[in-house]
């Protein structure tokens, strides 16, 4: 599912916008995204917790070459779903 058709979907369940809900949904992102920038944890109850992390520098090998590298450290963020969210997965419920 892509963000015009969340967009669409809440429009057609509130009497919200479109133009309005999409400028309340990237406006969402965009703060999720300066948070974990900052560091931040995020957690959205119900639904799950983002969370920055830091990934160590690695020895890996090139694939083609097989020649050994170095893989720098970097930060990445890793996703936890809450409690709801797998019940709701895993049943299938929509």
């Amino acid at each position: 599912m892509r963000k015009a058709n969340i967009v669409a979907e809440i429009a057609e369940k509130v009497d919200i916008s479109q133009k309005d809900i999409k400028e309340v949904i990237e406006t969402f992102f965009l703060e999720i995204g300066n948070s974990l920038a900052k560091g931040k944890r995020i957690e959205l109850r119900g639904f799950g917790v983002f969370k920055p992390i830091l990934r160590k520098e690695k020895v890996g090998r090139n694939p083609k070459t097989g020649e050994i590298i170095t893989i720098p450290k970097k930060m990445a963020v890793i996703f936890k779903p809450g409690k709801e969210l797998k019940e709701k997965v895993e049943d299938g419920r929509a």
